[in-house]
């Protein structure tokens, strides 16, 4: 029988690596990735529940190479190879699809794109109907009158108007203006320098890729002679790009229907992948697992026990001749993975120098090679480039897993003696910041002792003090030794330590292994790549600031009659409060009147020595932050500015800057804006600037999932408008300034926790009124008052709130009998799940960002990274490509119930790309 139903066609593989990139990671308690399966299964449900009256077929990729393969060799050849932990998901996959009763089709020889460009072309002969569901921007060639196109990453539905607007081109010059601009990803050609705004320009002028190829000769420039030059290179892309319309398939399209459920499989898969929402679903259907194999006692056997990290006795050495190295090094090559912990000149990553190397095979069994710095010691020490020739095959190797702590400053160190540390594994540093990121400071001797209660020796005193203070490499070696043997050592049982415990909870485990794992390599090169800098421009400007600090105290010496230090709490007490006789508004725990800056804003509202010194106080910190200091930080060896960026300190799972500090340059005043401009990009560079924009109200929005505010972020209004139209019950268009900043201070204090106190204070109205705001507020987005109160219930019953990756937030003061402690802590509860998500999804996002660039042709590479922005230094003719291949990592970063927007900016300085 003839369907008339509507027919969704699913890019099941455009699912998968949306799920597998975008979505939490999971590890069941046997070590199996789940995540993908999870978010594969869960679009595919959504999908069913928003479509009940469509037909739904589900289409995956095949293994093996294609037909594309055999026109183009090269065709994907860039790609890595999938990961294991996704390759192992596809399966399961399947089976669960097999079992909903969804029909599967995996054709050998093509891709997924082929089989559903095939049934969009069948159904549309029988004029069904048709949407397809993929990421992948091919498709859009198959729309026409019958067929839609809907984007995974935000369920934007393009009809032939729809292509038009998003891609500038028609649905049937899809396949030219691929062919034109080619494919990093896919390795298809192109044209060389043509980017997309070329492309549509071309075909908006010609029609089509022959259209541009018959008027060749009347396109100037270079860019029209790569074309001219590469005309077969342009029909092959089209060839490429093409999607089979005619593939041999064994099903007709009035097949294409859901069957009945196995129910009984359903709950064995879902039990196995340990989906226990999804069990209770088919157990409150009546569904009884199957009887278990009573031979099979791995179901339930005990869980592992506490494992063992005392050894039976120590067996430190220290290596100091070449044979020694050589038996070593035999020893570690019988190993899967060892300890490796650097002993370093202290300084910058980029000038660190190796006087010991310790590595640890296992507990208990430590190795320490002293390397000789001083002439006079390399008669009894062995020679670095001898040391590191010898381990760097085992460096290098990415079969034997490296285990360590700051395992990025170990890489930085190593690629200064040109070795590449692969195959990192456990990163103590890191293990201990997922486990718990507030237990500790997570320097080695804390952790050390707040998880296995060990004492690692100090040898400071060993090193005297003063002039006649030692450093570390001029402690006799045997001593030093000891040392390091018993620092790596550790290093191997922590990491021993928290392999267990992250395993006992799953999330945890894949947060460190999805994200911060991977995150180390990114870094890594962030940092190294650094940004340039001009120096000349912050001299001028620390000249200019200078005189105008001067000028500043002039004016309040004038007006308090005579010259003080303005940097003296007690002498600007005197001056203010005695001598200036202006009212006393709050006092310091010690009974002094208070001269805090909150204090002098206040002040600064009525009097002008208090608003002079607040413009003192901004204008000294920024020249002696940055226009004094940043010159001085450039590397001598690159001309660049390296800042490092920090994965374990900020409790919420944010970056931090240090050594320099990139992220607290000042950005609402003209000075700040002057102190980025000095970041420049290179010669026929420009630095792209793209910003998660309202990032954590949208965060909000999904995790409270109010109506109002869903709905106000989906239908891409001005939030801050919506909400004032919401809470002053006014008409959109009704909206005045006043209210809008209202409704933004609103929006931005509650995510923070802001009473109304503090409302009133920030918008300058009395209590009263800012009460009425907060309450109408919640009135209109009930949502939010529910999910902060749950929030905070949840916080008090498990002491941690989560992100929406799992992340754990642990709150140490929210059980405080201390009142303010306690209220803070309630409000970090609030504001931790979206500020810690908003750093998940960046950080997915590099990950995401620095996979392409590196199988993508582009001179392009990520400079910084400032709490919801990313800063890329490009060159000019691959700026369009660049920007296209970010935007789309970035909103496709995370699955949230609104659209992830980012804004974009390009220029020669970082301020004028922001």
């Amino acid at each position: 029988m003839q369907t008339t139903k509507q027919l969704i066609l699913v890019d099941g593989s455009s699912y998968l690596f949306r799920a597998f990139h975008a979505l939490p990671p999971l590890v069941n308690s046997k070590g199996q990735p789940t995540g993908a399966v999870k978010g594969v299964i869960n679009m595919i449900r959504a999908l069913i529940k928003g479509y009940p009256d469509s037909n739904i077929a589900i289409v995956f990729d095949a293994k093996g190479k294609t037909f594309r393969n055999d026109v183009y060799a090269e065709y994907k050849a860039h790609r890595p190879p999938m990961p294991d932990e996704l390759r192992s998901q596809i399966q399961p996959i399947h089976d669960i699809v097999r079992a909903m009763g969804l029909p599967l089709l995996i054709i050998d020889g093509v891709e997924a794109d082929d089989v559903i460009g095939t049934l969009a072309e069948r159904a549309c002969e029988k004029k069904i109907k048709t949407l397809v569901s993929t990421g992948d921007k091919d498709l859009a060639q198959l729309v026409n009158e019958h067929t839609t196109l809907m984007n995974t990453m935000t369920n934007e539905v393009l009809d032939h108007d729809g292509v038009v607007a998003k891609f500038g081109v028609k649905p049937d010059q899809i396949i030219d203006l691929l062919a034109l601009m080619g494919d990093k990803a896919d390795n298809i050609p192109g044209v060389p320098s043509v980017g997309p705004k070329t492309a549509v320009k071309w075909l908006q002028d010609f029609g089509s890729a022959e259209g541009i190829i018959e008027n060749a000769d009347s396109i100037g420039g270079k860019v029209g002679e790569k074309l001219r030059d590469n005309f077969d290179q342009l029909r092959l892309s089209y060839e490429l790009a093409t999607v089979k319309l005619d593939v041999e398939l064994d099903v007709e399209i009035d097949q294409l229907h859901q069957q009945d459920e196995d129910k009984t499989q359903l709950h064995a898969l879902f039990s196995e992948l340990e989906f226990k929402t999804w069990i209770k679903e088919l157990e409150d259907q009546g569904v009884v697992a199957e009887a278990p194999d009573v031979s099979d006692k791995s179901a339930d056997a005990a869980p592992a026990d506490d494992i063992n990290l005392v050894p039976d006795l120590l067996d430190y050495k220290t290596i100091t001749t070449e044979s020694d190295l050589n038996e070593l090094v035999k020893i570690l090559n019988g190993l899967k993975s060892f300890c490796i912990n650097l002993e370093c000149t202290k300084g910058h990553f980029l000038n660190s120098q190796i006087f010991g190397i310790a590595v640890c095979a296992e507990i208990g069994k430590a190795f320490y090679i002293p390397v000789a710095l001083d002439m006079d010691l390399a008669e009894t020490q062995l020679n670095v480039d001898t040391v590191l020739t010898a381990l760097k095959p085992l460096l290098e190797s990415i079969e034997v897993a490296k285990i360590g702590y700051d395992l990025k400053h170990i890489k930085h160190v190593l690629a200064n003696y040109q070795i590449k540390l692969d195959a990192i594994s456990s990163d103590v540093l890191l293990q201990s910041y997922v486990a718990n990121s507030v237990a500790t400071k997570h320097q080695l001797d804390e952790i050390a002792s707040y998880y296995l209660s060990l004492k690692l020796n100090d040898y400071s005193a060993l090193l005297g003090k003063g002039k006649a203070k030692l450093t570390p490499q001029q402690l006799p070696v045997d001593e030093f030794s000891q040392f390091a043997n018993e620092k790596v050592d550790f290093i191997m049982r922590l990491s021993l330590h928290f392999n267990h415990m992250l395993k006992a909870e799953g999330q945890l485990a894949g947060l460190y292994r999805y994200y911060e794992q991977p995150l180390v390599e990114v870094l890594q090169r962030v940092e190294r790549n650094g940004i340039k800098l001009n120096s000349d421009l912050l001299r001028k400007q620390s000249v200019e600031l200078g005189e105008q600090l001067l000028d500043i105290e002039s004016k309040v010496y004038e007006l308090a009659g005579e010259e003080f230090n303005l940097g003296s709490p007690k002498q600007l007490q005197t001056i203010l409060y005695e001598k200036l006789e202006i009212p006393v508004t709050k006092k310091t725990k010690t009974g002094q009147p208070s001269t805090a800056e909150p204090v002098l804003q206040e002040l600064a509202e009525k009097y002008e020595v208090p608003r002079f010194l607040l413009q003192h106080r901004s204008l000294s910190k920024l020249k002696s932050t940055y226009t004094d200091k940043l010159p001085d930080q450039v590397q001598q060896t690159s001309g660049r500015i390296h800042s490092t960026f920090q994965q374990a300190v900020a409790a919420t799972g944010r970056l931090s800057s240090t050594d320099p500090n990139l992220q607290n340059i000042p950005i609402r005043t003209a000075e700040g804006r002057r102190v980025r401009q000095a970041f420049i990009a290179d010669s026929g560079n420009k630095l792209v600037a793209a910003d998660y924009s309202q990032v954590e109200l949208r965060i909000m929005a999904h995790l409270s999932q109010d109506p109002g505010l869903l709905k106000a972020f989906s239908s891409a209004e001005d939030v801050h408008k919506a909400t004032a139209a919401d809470v002053f019950g006014v008409g959109l268009d009704e909206v005045t300034p006043e209210q809008r900043r209202g409704a933004k201070a609103i929006n931005f204090g509650l995510i923070y926790g802001m009473s109304a106190f503090g409302l009133a204070n920030q918008l300058n109205i009395s209590r009263g009124d800012a009460q009425g705001y907060v309450d109408r507020y919640f009135e209109k987005y009930p949502g939010v008052r529910t999910y902060m109160d749950e929030t905070q219930a949840l916080a008090d019953e498990k002491g941690f709130v989560e992100t929406l990756f799992g992340r754990r937030l642990y709150l140490p003061g929210i059980h405080a009998g201390n009142g303010m402690i306690r209220k803070a802590a309630q409000r970090t509860a609030i504001n931790a799940p979206m500020q810690g998500t908003a750093a998940d999804i960046i950080k997915q996002a590099m990950i995401d960002i620095d996979h392409w660039l590196s199988i993508a042709n582009l001179e392009a590479r990520m400079v910084l990274q400032v709490h919801d922005e990313l800063v890329f230094e490009v060159a000019e003719q691959d700026l369009d490509l660049l920007i296209d291949g970010v935007m789309f990592r970035m909103t496709s970063a995370a699955a949230l119930d609104v659209p992830l927007v980012v804004d974009v900016g390009v220029g020669n300085n970082w301020d004028e790309a922001h």
